[in-house]
């Protein structure tokens, strides 16, 4: 690195996909690919998967999915767990400890390396 400072590195890659290997084992030992968002001195966050949009901002999306009527107009809500975006799946953050990175991969074109 050429400031010799591994956060200051790190942070030079926001906004960018790579991936983190860190020092446990099992699954996490394989890896987190994602967007790193943040960085500092203790943590590394990562946005492994990107969620859905609102689905329900004008509430025409659920009326359709519920096979209901228009919910807001009768005065009704979602049941619990029902969501119009349900096979998207939810976003996933991964927060990391600087002191767990075993290797940083990041791409080298735009990295300048």
């Amino acid at each position: 690195m050429p400031d010799g400072n591994f956060v200051a590195n790190l942070a030079r890659h926001i906004g960018q996909t790579v991936t983190i290997f860190t020092t446990s084992g099992g699954e996490s030992g394989r890896g987190f690919t994602g967007v790193l968002v943040s960085v500092n001195r203790d943590f590394v966050r990562l946005i492994d998967r990107i969620g859905p949009a609102p689905g329900c901002a004008l509430g025409n999306c659920c009326d359709q999915h519920l096979g209901r009527g228009n919910l807001e107009g009768q005065g009704g809500t979602l049941p619990s767990g029902i969501s119009c975006n349900a096979n998207n799946g939810l976003g996933a953050v991964v927060d990391i400890p600087v002191n767990r990175i075993a290797a940083f991969v990041h791409n080298s074109v735009g990295s300048g390396w």
